[in-house]
């Protein structure tokens, strides 16, 4: 009942059904919230209010705005942002914060998200942009505000911080974890201004099919499958190479595919105190002969694979969800930041009807 109350209907976004034509809670420049200002509704939220279709869109911008942390992640950002003493007031932290997390989550260029304010209501509701008395951020503001983030690691941070948050309400086990690694192409063309490909991407074959680009090695609880470590490399980079980085020190098991065989004789890893749990090869069950010993190796396998699908959730999320199939930016740097942005919207989008159920809103 809670979730329906949440999302029943963007009119709740403008104070009520569109007979109104006031609202209690009109938003200021910087992004946040007066109670006590009474502000004229424009002819577009009105129309926008009365419509009867509650859209995709609108169900899945309510819930992000629902679960999302704001108020913890304002307090990490804020030390960083310009406090604006001299020229220009900024705007609002809390405004970037949401047009970011708008852009992260539709898959938008810097064009692109400026652009969807402009088209999209549900958007412009989202951020808290009013067209009647404000022009929204541009392109180059969303771009130094991303600079920002990338500069002092704060995507880092909010990935951290997003996940002290579902640690906080339970969502967060940490009992074990699950390894694995996707790989996420690069334009291989080298149509552009350096007449080459980045050079910080690589090729690797994966069965008989070549790619360029890098991967995202990722740390998954084995119980909620939220995820909780990241690393980006180049495609060309052994998954088993980066295992350690992988795990937080508590799991007590660790579940990888085969192309992790051997990780618990590597020098960094065969003093940890875990059990690893890492799929057959292919060949070992084709070699086997038919008979008891062969089913019950499948039956484990099985049990195995059933467990590690949860790791692929996430990829899931970004990939299809989110559309990020391929780098947006040049470099490992950008492109890894961007991830752990990304991996914290997953996370949430995860658990979304956990801590709905739950009947929080985060604040």
């Amino acid at each position: 009942m809670f979730k329906e109350a949440l999302v029943q209907s963007p009119q709740s976004w403008f104070g009520g059904g569109g007979a109104l034509l006031w609202d209690n809670s009109a938003s200021t420049s910087n992004g946040y919230t007066l109670g006590n200002d009474m502000r004229q509704k424009s002819f577009s939220e009105l129309e926008y209010g009365a419509k009867r279709k509650q859209t995709r869109r609108d169900r899945f911008l309510a819930e992000i705005e629902a679960i999302t942390p704001r108020s913890e992640l304002v307090q990490v950002l804020e030390p960083y942002y310009p406090a604006g003493k001299r020229g220009r007031p900024p705007i609002g932290l809390e405004r970037m914060l949401r047009m970011y997390v708008a852009q992260q989550c539709f898959g938008l260029s810097d064009e692109g998200a400026e652009d969807a304010l402009y088209d999209s209501q549900a958007i412009r509701a989202f951020v808290g942009i009013d067209l009647s008395r404000e022009a929204a951020p541009d392109a180059t503001t969303l771009l130094k505000f991303r600079r920002l983030l990338e500069k002092h690691q704060l995507t880092k941070a909010i990935f951290q911080v997003v996940n002290d948050h579902l640690e906080d309400k339970g969502l967060l086990l940490r009992q074990g974890t699950i390894v694995d690694a996707s790989i996420i192409a690069a334009p291989p063309s080298t149509k552009n201004r350096d007449k080459a490909r980045d050079p910080e991407m690589h090729q690797t074959r994966k069965g008989k099919q070549w790619y360029f680009g890098m991967k995202a090695h990722i740390g998954v609880d084995a119980v909620s499958g939220m995820v909780h470590s990241l690393v980006g490399t180049a495609a060309n980079v052994g998954d088993v190479t980066q295992t350690e980085k992988l795990l937080h020190g508590e799991e007590k098991l660790v579940f990888a595919d085969a192309g992790y065989t051997g990780a618990d004789k590597r020098p960094e890893l065969k003093d940890k105190a875990v059990k690893w749990v890492v799929a057959a090869k292919r060949g070992l069950l084709k070699a086997m002969p038919e008979g008891p010993e062969r089913d019950r190796l499948k039956a484990l396998e099985k049990a195995k694979a059933q467990i590690r699908s949860l790791v692929e959730h996430p990829f899931h999320v970004i990939k299809n969800r989110f559309g990020h199939r391929k780098v947006r930016y040049r470099g490992l740097a950008k492109n890894t930041a961007q991830l752990f942005s990304l991996f914290a919207l997953a996370n949430l989008v995860q658990t979304k009807d956990r801590i709905l159920a739950q009947g929080v809103i985060a604040p």
